[in-house]
């Protein structure tokens, strides 16, 4: 177990949180055990969870469980507690899993590992050193960041078509009473780059059935051309062919990992803004604690803020529906 240092809000005090792994859930037909890091504030009862589905990125070790420490560490210190599964789809298992039913992109074990997790919840309490009986087993809302965007997506009530057996696919977990999309897929009809082949079940995403409320998170500089040359607009699409209520935070010269969301000071980062990540983890939060918490005003709190900012000295800029 380590603990590190993060700040919270904007008073700038240090707070310590305590991050644990691996957590390892035996699930009967995975072909390999299920591990995941838990982060938590170092105290607090009551406290609302955030399950966190890790993108596909070029590094060998960020989509696991060992990535986005920024963006976790920072929820962590806002009173969350973060658990991270590490998706079949991860490189740390490529040597493991390249045979096993759905390689190499298991989009349907993706979602599946998020609800053994909610199956687990209490297993995984008991497991974290000083966390048993701190957790609120009611409140608990799902992110994800690239194809963990898609991955929640599902679980939030977006539906697809498997392009293998041509049959319609819910995934849907109720148990999540919001989510957070951090530069997600977007529609399957303007797919027109070497991506979209590779992934034919993209091509597929119905967003009209996503009725979980929502916060979509895209930055305007977020041009995904390897699956679509439609633009940074297309990661919005979930907010605009969602069903609300929705609410779109645009991030002003984000790229697709958001200033640095999947780890501290990383090679794929083509965008470095701490200031964007601490920005971004702190708007992501009020949200979630609004949705989690009724009457914590803190998302509207947040908004007001954001919105007295001019264009040169705000992060981004918040819609709704």
């Amino acid at each position: 177990m380590s603990t590190s240092a993060a700040t919270a809000g904007t008073s700038g005090s240090p707070v310590p949180v305590l991050s644990y792994s691996p957590v390892v859930l035996s699930v009967p037909g995975r072909p390999v055990d299920l591990e995941v890091r838990v982060t938590a504030p170092e105290t607090g009862t009551g406290l609302p969870v955030i399950l966190l589905s890790h993108g596909q990125g070029p590094s060998n070790n960020l989509s696991s469980l060992n990535g986005y420490a920024p963006l976790v560490n920072s929820w962590a210190a806002q009173g969350f507690v973060v658990i991270q599964p590490t998706h079949l789809t991860s490189r740390t298992l490529s040597h493991l899993v390249a045979d096993a039913p759905g390689a190499p992109f298991f989009w349907r074990s993706r979602s599946e590992d998020m609800s053994h997790v909610l199956d687990r919840l209490d297993v995984i309490e008991e497991a974290v050193p000083l966390l048993a009986g701190r957790i609120d087993h009611t409140k608990v809302a799902v992110a994800g960041h690239s194809f963990g965007g898609f991955t929640s997506s599902l679980l939030l009530g977006a539906r697809v078509t498997d392009p293998d057996t041509g049959e319609e696919v819910s995934l849907i977990e109720p148990r999540f009473r919001a989510g957070v999309l951090l530069a997600a897929p977007g529609r399957g009809d303007v797919l027109n780059g070497p991506m979209g082949d590779m992934l034919p079940v993209f091509g597929t995403i119905d967003f009209s059935t996503m009725t979980t409320p929502t916060l979509v998170v895209a930055g305007d500089e977020d041009d995904s051309r390897h699956f679509t040359d439609m633009g940074p607009d297309w990661h919005a699409d979930p907010y605009t062919l969602a069903p609300g209520p929705k609410s779109l935070l645009t991030l002003f010269g984000a790229g697709h990992a958001l200033g640095g969301i999947p780890g501290y000071d990383v090679a794929e980062t083509t965008d470095e803004s701490p200031e964007r990540v601490a920005a971004l983890a702190r708007l992501t939060a009020a949200y979630l604690r609004t949705e989690l918490c009724p009457g914590d005003n803190a998302w509207q709190t947040a908004r007001d803020a954001l919105a007295t900012g001019s264009h040169t000295d705000s992060f981004g800029r918040v819609e709704a529906k």
